[in-house]
């Protein structure tokens, strides 16, 4: 599956970082990751001091899959508002997602911190402006219910956003506690700290052979070893969809550049995570070395070779639009890249469990919040398998209700 294209930034911020043998013998356990990226990384910190025998496969290095292209601004409103997801599913409903990802923003922050490898966590605030008029009173909306729900957050008009910012824009929402992090560095350092408590990670492990039966899972490796797991996390992120393809799930293509470092970023208020309505929409952060993240204008299009096509010219695109919301910062895209973004149909992530994968969860942390959503459902996979429930499970099963009326009690 080719989901990507371009020049990463991530990998080159950690030059040297943890690396893990290949598995050269059989092994058994009691749970077997499938997946060295962000999603499993979270999934091993969660599981690491369960007194379980914990098996992680990556079939690269780990972190150089998606995890190199992920843009982490790590927030808890998403693409699709809290408003519209009310309507689908209820407000009891919603408002125990919102909290959810509050906390996962919490535990996210602490998890940086566990395994001795700075992930550049940060707290940052976030500017989330209407792109047109038409938008404002859906974000007004948005910011009502938000607040309502004790989130600290402001609506500022026209006039304040051109205060702070040397762009006005029809009206915003102003955010607090958000956060951006390095998220190769993140995942190292998640794994670093599950090794530590004993979790074994093997790299350059590819899965060619499975067979999923009750009593548990037999994998076989591209070297002809086998893995006997009594239970299966697949977190491989979008290669996921390799194993079962979920019909929630839905894909585009999306682009990035990272500029130049920039020395001087005082017209930009508080560095604040910025998007926007727009869709497709545009989006922005800093980096700890003062560099850029610019990305969005994403395309309908599953084709690697349409998406990768149009890499240069939404290159161009990204920084001009920047440009035009900062014109006093001079910048040139260094790092720049395509890929495939999934989503899903109804703004939820999903958590997996299908009657031909006995005893495995599909942790399918898609979405914009993609690692925001991927510590949820690490976190209640990990409860899954070691208490066999999970209060907040049914929340994102691919088979949730969908009615708003829908009660959870």
């Amino acid at each position: 599956m080719n989901l990507q294209t371009g020049e990463y930034y991530w990998p080159t911020t950690f030059s040297s970082p943890p690396s893990y043998p290949s598995l050269n013998s059989d092994e058994d356990c009691d749970v077997l990751i499938i997946g060295g990226g962000g999603s499993g990384a979270q999934c091993a910190y969660y599981l690491a001091d369960k007194g379980l025998n914990v098996i992680v496969v990556e079939k690269e290095k780990v972190g150089c899959g998606t995890t190199s292209t992920n843009t982490a601004l790590i927030q808890y409103m998403g693409e699709k508002l809290f408003i519209n997801l009310v309507h689908t599913f209820g407000e009891e409903y919603i408002s125990r997602h919102l909290q959810l990802c509050k906390q996962a923003i919490d535990e996210i922050e602490q998890a940086s911190q566990s395994g001795g490898i700075d992930a550049d966590f940060k707290r940052r605030d976030t500017l989330y402006f209407a792109s047109c008029p038409e938008d404002v009173q859906k974000l007004e909306e948005e910011y009502l219910f938000l607040k309502a729900h004790q989130f600290p957050l402001d609506f500022l008009s026209e006039e304040e956003i051109g205060k702070k910012y040397p762009f006005k824009k029809p009206a915003a929402i102003y955010s607090y506690n958000d956060a951006e992090l390095n998220p190769f560095k993140f995942a190292h350092t998640l794994f670093a700290c599950a090794a530590e408590k004993g979790v074994k990670i093997f790299e350059q492990t590819e899965v060619n052979g499975k067979k999923f039966e009750n009593g548990g899972a037999t994998i076989r490796t591209k070297t002809g070893h086998t893995i006997k797991a009594k239970k299966v996390i697949i977190a491989a992120g979008y290669e996921g969809m390799e194993f079962k393809k979920e019909k929630k799930a839905s894909f585009v293509s999306t682009y990035s550049v990272v500029t130049n470092p920039v020395s001087d970023l005082s017209a930009w208020h508080n560095q604040t995570l910025i998007w926007e309505t727009a869709r497709p929409y545009l989006f922005a952060r800093t980096t700890a070395d003062q560099r850029i993240i610019i990305g969005g204008l994403d395309e309908d299009t599953f084709y690697a070779e349409e998406r990768d096509s149009k890499l240069m010219h939404k290159k161009e695109q990204l920084i001009h639009d920047f440009q035009k919301l900062f014109p006093s910062i001079q910048v040139q895209a260094e790092y720049y890249s395509a890929a495939f973004y999934g989503g899903t149909v109804d703004g939820l992530p999903i958590i997996g469990e299908y009657d031909e994968y006995p005893n495995t969860h599909f942790l399918f942390g898609f979405g914009d919040n993609g690692t925001v959503y991927s510590m949820i459902l690490a976190k209640i996979i990990a409860e899954l398998v070691v208490n066999g429930s999970s209060p907040d499970a049914e929340l994102y099963y691919q088979h949730r209700p969908l009615l708003a009326k829908h009660s959870l009690t």
